[in-house]
């Protein structure tokens, strides 16, 4: 399953031998991209930080394919600085309110990454601690980054604020 350029980075032996987790891995441009089960997201993550260094968690966001499905991508942008890697997770979600769990426990930083997500795109993340909107006003309806999202919005009346 793994290339033999991917077999020879540690991190990535590491998740393959999980059982379960690992779906695809690729290597483009340099850059590796790791297709995880979402369910194995915390453990991958957790490993990741406790045992491969990976000390920050520097990017999260979500991808709509609609109508494809699998619908939905969450993608994690990890850094090591001590091991001096980068890698991309990404986690493959269906469905119209797709679910995942929160990486927060791993990365604080997640906090709000996936608050994003879940306000542009409704993905929810399972244990995060205060998961809202953090962009669109608490009132509002839909997920603005959601394909299926009318092109100019709904209309919206600020007045009333």
């Amino acid at each position: 399953m793994l290339t033999e350029e991917l077999q020879q980075i540690p991190h990535v032996q590491a998740i393959a031998a999980m059982p379960g987790a690992l779906q695809e891995a690729s290597v483009q441009h340099g850059e590796v991209t790791l297709i995880i089960d979402p369910s194995q997201i915390v453990a991958v993550c957790r490993l990741l930080h406790e045992a491969h260094g990976a000390e920050r968690l520097s990017g999260l966001t979500g991808l709509d394919w609609y109508p494809m499905e699998p619908r939905f991508e969450v993608v994690y942008l990890i850094h090591s600085i001590r091991n001096r890697y980068r890698l991309k997770l990404k986690c493959r979600l269906a469905g119209e309110n797709p679910e995942i769990d929160s990486v927060y426990g791993v990365w604080r930083a997640a906090d709000w990454y996936e608050r994003e997500v879940f306000d542009l795109f409704g993905a929810t993340f399972r244990n995060h601690p205060n998961l809202k909107r953090i962009l669109m006003p608490d009132d509002w309806q839909g997920h603005p980054l959601r394909k299926d999202f009318p092109v100019h919005g709904h209309k919206y009346s600020y007045r009333a604020e």
